[in-house]
């Protein structure tokens, strides 16, 4: 089971961290994924670390602004957003992905999902 919290309302340019919290004990074998949904639009890569936390990956949109990291003592990945802008407005999901690499992009090939977490930047 995957939770995210961390979510809300904030100005442009303010920062949000967003938190992922796993159960289970195979979470240090999975990378993991952050994706998000804006209304209308397709789930969308955001983010993704592999399962050391060795390796991480992220879409263009976001590149320089946000972060991944995880704990795998406590069984939680995070995203820090930093410089919000209004376009990053959307439920923000976490994800597993069991090769362990997360180098895969895809909505598809992820395994488990958290239930979401909204996101609003207000211009």
């Amino acid at each position: 089971q995957l939770v995210e919290s961390g979510g809300g309302l904030v100005q442009a340019g303010g920062s949000l961290r967003l938190s992922c919290a796993a159960s289970g004990r195979t979470f240090s074998s999975y990378a993991m994924g952050w994706f998000r949904q804006a209304p209308g639009k397709e789930r969308e890569f955001v983010a993704a670390i592999s399962w050391n936390g060795g390796s991480t990956y992220y879409a263009d949109s976001v590149k320089g602004r946000f972060t991944i990291s995880r704990d795998n003592a406590k069984h939680t990945v995070y995203l820090q957003m930093n410089s919000l802008k209004p376009e990053d407005t959307a439920v923000y999901y976490c994800a597993t992905d069991h090769t362990g690499w997360g180098q895969t992009r895809l909505p598809d090939e992820y395994d488990y999902w958290g239930q979401g977490t909204q996101v609003t930047v207000s211009s």
